[in-house]
């Protein structure tokens, strides 16, 4: 019997990584990178899918090929390809503000777009979209960044009452995850100063690991979590 497919977006680093690892043995994986050197291993089995998702005609090919390529079997998708430029808005070129836009917003959107005209097919499906702490909070010198995350959310429980309006019987759900501060490129480059005042208001007393997001995923895709649906589950060791 074939392995359900499951779509990673960013998933050669961090929590992108850190899921696909996790998830490699119970499915068929299509890992998506903006370049496919960018991958320094990729899990046995795998499928790569890449594109620039600042680039709208490169955004618009992947989900054309991810609709023709792997209709039959796409069990899931999880949106977690994002980017950050960190300063005050003030100050922020207006190409950086597009970027973030096109890369965490917009290129979940088309997609979620097209896993819906498959799911609706196959009655089935689970969509993730990973969003973040500031989603909810704010950042300073986020701003932008701040805003794509919240959007995932509201995308992401409006989708989940979609799915059920289009479909009176269907297995098809739909949620975001919202880390905390997790261990990984987009975190290590935060000021020691900086680091030591977030502890402070984690209730856990440490930066998260890829591997408690990872985890998570495992279990949201499983059958065992078939009633949370059209939800942001927070995962961020108690950050108020």
């Amino acid at each position: 019997m074939e392995k359900k497919k499951v779509l990673i977006t960013g998933a050669s680093k961090g929590l992108g990584l850190a899921i696909s690892k996790k998830l490699s043995g119970e499915y068929t994986l299509i890992l998506h990178a903006s370049k496919e050197e960018n991958f320094t291993s990729v899990e046995p089995g795998s499928h790569i899918l890449c594109a620039d998702f600042s680039d709208a005609g490169q955004l618009a090919g992947f989900c054309k090929r991810l609709k023709a390529e792997h209709s039959d079997t796409l069990y899931a998708v999880i949106n977690n390809a994002g980017v950050t430029f960190d300063k005050s808005l003030i100050y922020q070129p207006e190409r950086e503000i597009e970027t973030m836009l096109n890369v965490n917003l917009k290129a979940p959107i088309l997609i979620c777009k097209t896993a819906m005209k498959i799911f609706n097919q196959n009655k089935r499906g689970v969509i993730i979209n990973i969003s973040s702490v500031v989603g909810e909070t704010g950042n300073a010198f986020q701003s932008v960044y701040a805003a794509t995350k919240a959007g995932l959310v509201a995308l992401s429980k409006s989708l989940a009452q979609e799915a059920a309006a289009l479909n009176e019987k269907h297995e098809i759900r739909v949620l975001s995850v919202s880390p905390g501060f997790i261990e990984t490129g987009m975190t290590v480059s935060i000021p020691e100063a900086e680091k030591e005042k977030y502890l402070k208001l984690i209730p856990a007393k440490r930066f998260g690991k890829a591997d408690d997001i990872a985890e998570a995923i495992v279990y949201l895709l499983s059958e065992k979590a078939s009633y949370i649906n059209g939800t942001n589950i927070q995962i961020n060791g108690g950050l108020v």
